[in-house]
């Protein structure tokens, strides 16, 4: 199977990794800088260094392709439209023209759901963007979303936190130990193992997947709980939380994986044991 992976990043490179270890798959690797060739050379059959929204050179990608897996991230806010939005309608565009490929798959965040008071939430659920990067998101997936047919399966991953080698939990909230902060820490927070994100879009390509499908861990913790667990496992002093403060969090909802794991997958850290 030929697969481009637009955007390698955290996780399209360790995608590219895995899927290489498999002698069915020729994969396309894509990055925005020059200075990363060499290093996706190591994992992928073909390295194109390129911006998702350029048309002409998605075209010369995604020719020949049989699926396209869509990973990109955004460096900081003032690229957010530029990388979300302007790739999803490049690849709109250009698309339609190559008809051997056969699925589409994108991974998004779930923090379109907004602030559910903690309240479930399933795919079915009505999205709530909180802020301007989050409508973005949602226009993102509208946008794809509206190009599945039949000859096209478009596979949308709402993923929670993204947790894993490199990128511990304790790297993320290490550094807040001791300290005081906004709120009451009782938002609840959905985290997702880079490995179950790579296990999940294998799945994806093996069982062509459509729709959208929440891509989390089986058991959202409220996030003061989560970090006084990190933390007291590295012997760390715990947070403050001050309620007098409102929390700026603008996500707070359990995000149920129920319709992932119904369509076959099985998880690999269905609970946050990493710390």
């Amino acid at each position: 199977m030929q697969v481009a992976i637009i955007g390698c990043g955290y996780v399209g490179k360790a995608l590219a990794q895995h899927l290489r270890t498999k002698s069915d798959y020729v994969i396309t690797a894509t990055t925005t800088t020059q200075e990363r060739v060499a290093e996706l050379e190591t994992i992928a059959h073909r390295v194109a260094v390129l911006k998702g929204n350029d048309t002409q050179a998605l075209t010369g990608v995604i020719q020949s392709q049989d699926a396209v897996i869509l990973s990109v991230g955004a460096a900081n806010a003032d690229v957010y439209e530029e990388t979300y939005l302007g790739t999803a309608k490049a690849i709109a565009a250009v698309l339609p023209k190559f008809p051997t490929v056969k699925q589409l798959i994108y991974t998004g965040s779930y923090a379109l759901y907004g602030d559910r008071q903690g309240e479930w939430v399933d795919e079915s659920t009505a999205i709530a963007p909180a802020n301007q990067n989050g409508e973005i998101i949602a226009q993102t997936e509208r946008v794809l979303l509206a190009m599945s047919n039949p000859a096209l399966k478009v596979c949308i991953f709402r993923l929670g936190g993204i947790y894993g080698p490199g990128r511990e939990l304790i790297k993320i909230f290490g550094r807040s130990a001791g300290m005081t902060r906004p709120g009451t820490g009782k938002e609840f927070s959905n985290w997702i193992h880079l490995e179950d994100i790579v296990g999940a879009l294998t799945f994806a390509l093996e069982n062509p997947l459509q729709g959208i499908y929440n891509l989390v861990n089986s058991n959202p913790l409220p996030r003061g709980e989560l970090i006084d667990r990190i933390l007291e496992h590295h012997g760390l002093s715990k947070i403050t939380w001050d309620a007098s403060v409102k929390s700026t969090l603008p996500y707070n909802a359990r995000v149920s994986n129920q319709k992932i794991q119904a369509a076959g997958y099985k998880f690999i850290h269905p609970e946050i044991a990493q710390y």
